[in-house]
């Protein structure tokens, strides 16, 4: 269950909406941050131009990634050609031929979800054109894990995400080896991001890559 040295993992905090958020994540210097774009069925959704936004006080030092659910190609590229984003992670039905289209047109990675439930879905998965693969429960911000045993040996980079939080984070570092791991809901406080449990999260990955 290995694709990078454990000291390299990596952390992203999604979900962000609002200045506040931004001045947390600056504090506390994840590697990633994350915006939910266009998809009003989350309440963590912003639009393109809270995006612009919000990147524009966001510490160079960490990579806006934008994740998009279905949605067009024109917003997806207009984000990334215009240096918004770093990173499009793409968390709908997005096939093959779609990833290949974007790739075409970009230079910058591209991310896709799955939802893993059984070995097939964690197969399919590692057939994903895209740059890296991201592994979750489901629909994304559930606070639910999976199970990671369908995880294999994987020598691919990939995202892992759905329900890690404080309480299970240095398991899913010591066990996994995820090149990153990806947390919204539980650096949460009310539906609202919280700057203490971001902070933590950051420290427990910081400290687990110099040990």
């Amino acid at each position: 269950m290995k694709t990078e040295n454990f000291s390299k993992t990596k952390i992203k905090i999604c979900g962000l909406r609002r200045r506040e958020d931004i001045i947390a994540v600056n504090e506390a210097n994840p590697d990633y941050c994350g915006f939910i774009v266009e998809f009003p069925k989350s309440f963590r959704s912003v639009t393109a131009d809270e995006v612009r936004e919000l990147v524009k006080n966001l510490s160079p030092e960490i990579q806006p990634v934008g994740v998009f659910v279905n949605a067009s190609m024109e917003l997806v590229r207009s984000l990334l050609d215009d240096g918004t984003l770093a990173m499009a992670q793409l968390h709908g039905q997005e096939n093959e031929s779609y990833i290949a289209e974007l790739k075409a047109h970009t230079d910058k990675p591209v991310i896709k979800a799955f939802s893993i439930k059984t070995v097939d879905d964690m197969e399919n998965s590692l057939q994903s054109p895209a740059d890296y693969i991201l592994l979750d429960q489901g629909s994304g911000g559930t606070g639910k894990t999976f199970d990671w045993s369908l995880i294999p040996k994987i020598e691919r980079p990939f995202f892992l995400a759905g329900g890690i939080g404080e309480e299970n984070l240095e398991q899913a570092l010591r066990e996994i080896h995820p090149f990153a791991v990806d947390l919204s809901s539980s650096v949460e406080t009310e539906k609202w991001k919280d700057p203490e449990k971001i902070r933590r999260v950051v420290d427990i990955v910081r400290k687990a890559v110099q040990d």
